[in-house]
Formats: structure tokens, sequence, C-alpha cells
């Protein structure tokens, strides 16, 4: 139990990565850093404002916090731990208690997640112009490409946005101004299918439920059994 405590508020520390991008640091770059000029003390507040806000994210993720009075006791306990302070209460007393708010939160926000994800597939699926595939994908097409179709094994070069279905974006090759390149035969169970359907220059929405694309593993900032949604844009086809 405690190495799962310790497991979960580590997960609080984890920065949101992008799906297709790692980041490395030399040690060259780590010296320049730290022999860098100050930084200002303005910037320097707005770039621990952003952190706190980060945190702030992950943990709303994690917990259901219902009223002032939590957050207050909350932040609290984190201003007091930051400080050095002695904490207010015997810690070990609590952590049985805490564990089981874990454990509650993440099963109450776990049903929550399925049940928006539910609607949400079911109200897309109804939407004019929406193709249901045999895999439960789905694609509506925005603009109609005049180009031929791929087949399962084609390697196809896309633009696409990705985002969850509540409007935050994970990826985009868009963003990374460079188109992506891969065969049908290495990308998520959604996309093999979808971009079938699609002919070169065309663009469309396709919706992917969690079982045809990460399933149950979490990736950067996608949370595990996510439905996800794509604006994608097929360029070419390479067989």
């Amino acid at each position: 139990m405690k190495k799962s405590l310790f497991l979960l508020l580590t997960l609080l520390m984890a920065w949101p990565a992008p799906a297709q991008e790692t980041v490395q640091a030399s040690t060259d770059t780590a010296s320049e850093i730290s022999a860098a000029a100050p930084q200002d003390p303005a910037e320097r507040n707005r770039m621990l404002y952003s952190l706190g806000f980060l945190l702030g994210d992950n943990l709303k993720r994690q917990l259901i916090l219902d009223n002032e009075d939590d957050y207050k006791a909350l932040s609290q306990g984190m201003r007091d731990s930051l400080l050095n302070k002695k904490s207010q209460t015997v810690l070990d007393d609590y952590k049985p208690q805490i564990i089981e708010k874990y454990q509650q939160d993440a099963l109450t926000i776990s049903q929550r997640r399925a049940e928006e994800q539910k609607e949400f597939l079911e109200n897309f699926s109804k939407e004019k112009g929406v193709k249901v595939l045999d895999n439960g994908a789905m694609i509506k097409l925005s603009k109609k490409g005049k180009g031929r179709t791929a087949n399962a094994a084609s390697k196809v070069t896309v633009n696409y946005e990705g985002k969850l279905i509540d409007g935050t974006k994970f990826d985009s090759s868009y963003d990374r101004k460079e188109p992506f390149t891969a065969s049908l035969t290495g990308v998520i169970p959604c996309w093999t299918k979808a971009l079938q359907y699609m002919r070169t220059s065309s663009k469309a929405t396709v919706v992917c439920p969690a079982d045809t694309a990460y399933g149950n593993r979490p990736v950067g900032i996608i949370p595990p059994n996510s439905a996800l949604v794509f604006e994608v844009e097929l360029i070419s086809i390479d067989d």
C-alpha cells in the first residue's frame, strides 16, 4: 500500500509530454543553463506559477475536491511541506485514509469518464455524414479528396491534430510544422481502418474509441481508456 501511495504521489510530478517527442538534455547543456545569467524575478514567478498550475492540473485528474475548504486544506499542507514547517497532523495516522481516498476517487473519476465518453461517442455517431466502421472507429469527411485510397499495408503522409474529448490537445503535426509519415500497419487500429476511407487531399474528423486507440495504456497526457478525436488531412499515399 505504501508503494502504491508513493507512486500515486509521484505522478503529480509527471510533466505532460507530446506523444511523438522525447526531450534530452546533455551535461554540457545543463552546465550552460546553470551558468546563464540570473532569471528575471517576474519571469521566474510566471514559470513557477505555470509549474504550480500543471501540478494542480495533474492532481485534479486523480482526486475529487468538492469545495473551497478542500482546496484550502490541501494547499496549506503543501505550503507547510514546501516551507519545511512541522506538520499539523500525525501523517502516519492519515495514510490509510489517503490511500482509501485515492482508490475511491480513482474509481469515481474512471466511472465518470466512461459515462462521458459513451455519451460523446453516441452523439458523434448520430451526426450527419458519420460512418461507423466495423471496429467501432468513426469517420466524418469535411473535404472529399479526388485522389486514390490506401490499403491496409500502405504508407501514408498526413497532417493531424489529436485531442481528448474535452478538447485537450495532446499532439499535432501542425504544431511541429512537419507532416507525419507511417505505414498503416504501424499506427493505432482506428487509423488503420479510417484512413482507408480517405482519398488523397481529403480531410476528416476521426473518432477513436479507446479500444481502437491506446486501450488501458496511458500515453503522455492521454489517460488510460481514452477516446480520441483526430482532425486528419491525407496528403499522400505510397504503396
